[in-house]
């Protein structure tokens, strides 16, 4: 939502926001000259009201404008009226990597001093959530929340892969590959993970992988899990990629973006340029400080796939113990993957669960924090960012690493217990 609000500044509309409570984002909007409201009580006097797919139809300032006969406008629905203005849309689609996929293409575009417009999920390091240089490409990520993406018809559609997930909007993994294969269907291209078991199903014009696929990543060596490879189309060497980025999952993001350039005609040399540019994304492994001089990485994995991910990287980083903090992100992913997050959990040393950031649902025990941490062997159950501090506190040693997981309030909340 933010990066829209930017955009269409930028465009010279007149934006006004209204959150449920201060953040970062809400920051940074008011930092570019952009008004937010924090709560539920102020009037809404603009011709247009664009809401998020989180708010609930009974939203208190949703029902006003409607009652005031304001037009209302879906963020899915304005992100597809946007991109119809572009001539060239290049969006990045999956359960996992949308950012980073889409951070590195961003990257990739601007070393090829391609004219483009960025809207992304995340704060790129050196972009932020929204880049501009000029409008023939437009680049954003698609969401499968509520099937969002169905609103976006793209030149050269990206898909990372297609896990189960968003279980409150798709009752099962057939209903996924379908939606999947609806936003494809509106693509003139479509590219897939050929590792990926429902992805490469889907019929697309160029594969990628480390397994399998057109463009393939082979000589694999790291180094304290950066990751070196040569890239190769079709079996043919293109060039040697070095990413400044933690974790061999960063291989598959970088292949993706590789395709995707390379689909619109960019060069191999400047797709090296721009990838080894990247630096990072905010909250994807990102180093944010200390507690008691042990350093603290924050991951936005949300999903047991990517906490698996997560996990392993830092367990390769860290000569001492990894204490993992994990605050599950609404109760139905939690209670319908129940038995994913306690295998990716159970391997951890007595890891911390922070209560559930509920996001738009309500309270539901099978699918509670206190629950997931009871089916751990050792963990521990905590609700404030106080004892949370005092839990880790307790058994830090030099050599440790703190690995905080989640995508809810976890970030701001650990920042305000650093050294």
């Amino acid at each position: 939502m933010s990066a829209l609000a930017c955009l269409l500044q930028a465009r010279g509309a007149l934006v006004r926001g209204s959150d449920a409570a201060e953040g970062e984002f809400t920051r940074i909007l008011k930092e570019r000259g952009i008004p937010v409201h924090i709560g539920d009580d102020e009037e809404i006097g603009e011709d247009v009201v664009v809401f998020s797919g989180a708010i609930k139809e009974d939203h208190p300032q949703l029902q006003r404008a409607k009652a005031a006969g304001k037009r209302l406008v879906g963020r899915a629905e304005l992100l597809g009226m946007v991109a119809e203005g572009y001539p060239h849309v290049l969006s990045v689609a999956g359960c996992h990597g949308k950012t980073t996929t889409s951070c590195m293409l961003a990257h990739v575009l601007y070393a090829a001093n391609a004219p483009f417009c960025a809207h992304i999920g995340g704060e790129d390091l050196s972009f932020g959530n929204y880049f501009s240089t000029g409008e023939e490409y437009f680049l954003t990520e698609a969401c499968e929340f509520k099937r969002s993406f169905l609103m976006l018809k793209s030149e050269v559609a990206l898909i990372l892969n297609c896990d189960r997930d968003h279980t409150d909007c798709y009752a099962s993994d057939e209903e996924i590959l379908a939606a999947y294969r609806a936003f494809a269907s509106q693509a003139k291209k479509v590219i897939v993970c050929a590792d990926d078991a429902r992805a490469r199903t889907i019929p697309h014009a160029l594969s990628f992988g480390i397994k399998g696929g057109d463009i393939r990543a082979e000589e694999i060596c790291s180094s304290l899990e950066r990751y070196s490879f040569t890239v190769t189309e079709r079996g043919n060497p293109a060039l040697r990629i070095t990413l400044s980025v933690f974790g061999k999952v960063h291989i598959y993001n970088a292949l993706a973006a590789y395709s995707a350039a390379r689909l619109i005609g960019v060069s191999p040399q400047h797709i090296k340029e721009g990838l080894e540019s990247f630096s990072g994304v905010k909250r994807r492994f990102e180093r944010v400080g200390t507690l008691l001089g042990v350093p603290v990485v924050c991951d936005y994995a949300h999903h047991p796939r990517e906490i698996s991910e997560a996990i392993r990287t830092a367990d390769r980083l860290t000569r001492g113990r990894v204490h993992v903090v994990f605050q599950p992100h609404t109760y139905t992913r939690t209670r319908d993957l129940m038995e994913e997050f306690v295998n990716a959990l159970k391997k951890c040393h007595r890891p911390i669960i922070y209560a559930t950031y509920s996001a738009r649902e309500t309270y539901l025990f099978s699918g509670s924090a206190a629950l997931l941490a009871a089916k751990l062997p050792d963990a521990r159950y905590v609700q404030s960012g106080e004892n949370l501090g005092r839990r880790l506190r307790e058994e830090l040693k030099r050599e440790d690493l703190i690995l905080v997981l989640g995508a809810g309030d976890i970030y701001d909340i650990v920042k305000g217990i650093l050294d």
